[in-house]
């Protein structure tokens, strides 16, 4: 065992001098022993600062840290906070709470920082309830960070009325409460609520414009996300952006194909020397493979110092999802040799790039190697890609069979994909078995419907044809109607079909017609020069 150098100084003691480099609990055993030895220990601000190293750094010992905890004669508020922040820390919630109960049992006084770190040990209201008396009884509802902490907790609990009492009442409220509020909102669900506060925030900083652009993303709301992004960029030029902010806008740029809003954002870091961290990069291969770039997708995985299996499952869905499903193989092999273990959503990953037709037997082994090598339990979605890509290949009876093996019951999704493979490949009779099924499981779903009508119409069955058209009428099914968009000078413009509520709606109509009259001239001269 190395042994610690005392350095001799009148001011500050030693031990406070090792106490800041102090990187391990041996170190720290050395360091007490000597304040035993020359008597330190009894002061109070030693001891606090023994305690915090053992209750919270990642090299301390909670253990010990609870023996040093029960040896100190008056435990000072700040040894209480030690205590209650390690216990949280290490996930021992009613631990930390039974240390503010012996704070309050031998009379010591909580102060603002043991409320902020104590509420986050509330699983429920009535517990929150409690704390918050607590919190009022010793006046510091006016503390901002106190404030914030409870509106975050209540909003956690599925308690957003509570959270927004507990704001309206609060007579200091800075961003910082604004801004936790926001959040709670969008965390339940509640965006517009969310967005009318944010417009009525008396000052509002990047980590408010990143709440709520995160909110709107949390919540599919893409389009209203890029567009705040843009405003808050107008407003506040000079100011660097946040990774944070960034990371929410690239995945809402991914989801609604925003190329030129992703586009700027890239050009933002390498402009601004940002180093590729795991959200960011990993944000970054996401956006450019939705976009359909990949090859700038695997540009940010080389740059990337250091990549986790969120990071490298990304890049290998990327190359499944633009068709490079050799490459993703390759990756995936490469990723086995050198890079960290697969979870499940690896193997989705896999599985979607192993859905050609070819590379069946490729995926059976997959499926296999998931549960024998890595200890992986198939989930529903690996199932779901297994079922697809026997389907497409023709191979139905095998894709029931699988379907009929499966720990866990089926979802519409899968038997949606059996039936798309039955109707391509002819198999009438089990379509029409699992079209019906597919109702009765998913009787709103319109698609269900509207698939086993044209299998009927292709058969000429015109009875069950208008069977499933009134039954659809009946049961008062939606029609939910299929949309593609395309990006314009940074706008994405988005279209149903036979839409015309767009504003150039008639001459994308005139330009259509034009295009079709010129396909079957086009066709027409072929068909002249083949007689």
């Amino acid at each position: 065992m190395s042994r610690l150098v005392f350095i001799s100084s009148p001011h500050p003691p030693p031990c406070l001098l090792l106490l800041q480099t102090c990187s391990s609990m041996n170190q720290l055993k050395q360091i007490h022993a000597h304040t035993l030895i020359t008597g330190l220990a009894r002061f109070t601000y030693i001891t606090s600062k023994l305690l915090a190293f053992s209750a919270l750094s990642e090299h301390g010992d909670l253990r010990h840290a609870e023996t040093l905890f029960n040896r100190i004669p008056a435990p000072n508020v700040f040894d209480f906070n030690s205590m209650i922040m390690g216990f949280l820390k290490n996930s021992h919630s009613e631990k930390g709470l039974s240390v503010f109960t012996k704070m309050r049992r031998i009379g010591a006084d909580p102060n603002a920082r043991t409320f902020t770190v104590l509420v986050k040990a509330c699983v429920g209201v009535p517990l929150l309830d409690q704390i918050y008396g607590q919190i009022m009884k010793f006046g510091h509802e006016c503390d901002v960070y106190v404030t914030s902490s409870v509106i975050s907790v209540y909003c956690k609990l599925r308690a957003v009325e509570f959270a927004r009492r507990v704001f309206d009442e609060s007579l200091d409220r800075n961003v910082v409460c604004w801004t936790s509020l926001v959040s709670g909102y969008c965390g339940n669900g509640l965006v517009d609520d969310a967005r009318d506060l944010f417009d009525k925030m008396p000052e509002r900083n990047d980590v408010s414009y990143s709440a709520m652009v995160s909110g709107y993303v949390q919540n599919a709301c893409f389009n209203k996300a890029i567009d705040l992004f843009r405003d808050f960029k107008r407003r506040r030029a000079n100011v660097r952006l946040k990774e944070s902010l960034l990371v929410s806008v690239l995945n809402a740029c991914a989801s609604v194909g925003a190329f030129e809003e992703g586009k700027w954002i890239q050009m933002y870091l390498d402009d601004h020397g940002f180093e590729y961290g795991l959200e960011l990069g990993t944000a970054g291969i996401d956006f450019y493979a939705k976009c359909g770039f990949i090859k700038d997708a695997k540009e940010i995985f080389d740059k990337m110092p250091r990549k986790d299996v969120t990071t490298w499952s990304a890049m290998i869905m990327g190359y499944a999802t633009n068709g490079e499903n050799d490459t993703g193989l390759e990756l995936f092999a490469e990723m086995e040799k050198k890079g960290p273990k697969p979870n499940a959503v690896t193997f989705v990953g896999v599985l979607t790039a192993c859905n050609h037709k070819t590379l069946v037997n490729e995926a059976w082994q997959v499926l296999g190697r998931m549960s024998k090598i890595y200890s992986i339990a198939p989930e529903i979605e690996h199932y779901g890609c297994m079922v697809d890509l026997l389907a497409r290949a023709g191979r139905v009876k095998e894709a029931e069979i699988l379907i009929r093996s499966m720990a866990m019951e089926p979802d519409g999704a899968i038997w949606g994909s059996l039936l798309n493979g039955c109707l391509i490949h002819g198999h009438f009779e089990l379509a029409d078995k699992v079209g019906k099924l597919l109702i009765q499981l998913e009787p709103q779903h319109s698609g269900r419907y509207v698939l086993l009508a044209n299998m009927y119409a292709k058969m000429e069955n015109w009875e069950d044809v208008l069977r499933l058209r009134k039954m659809m009428k009946d049961r008062e099914v939606v029609s939910i109607s299929s949309w593609s968009f395309i990006e314009i000078d940074g706008v994405v413009h988005k279209f149903l079909a036979n839409d015309k509520s767009h504003s150039h709606s008639r001459s994308i109509y005139q330009t259509l017609s034009q295009l079709r009259k010129e396909l079957e001239s086009f066709s027409n001269a072929n068909d002249s020069l083949l007689l």
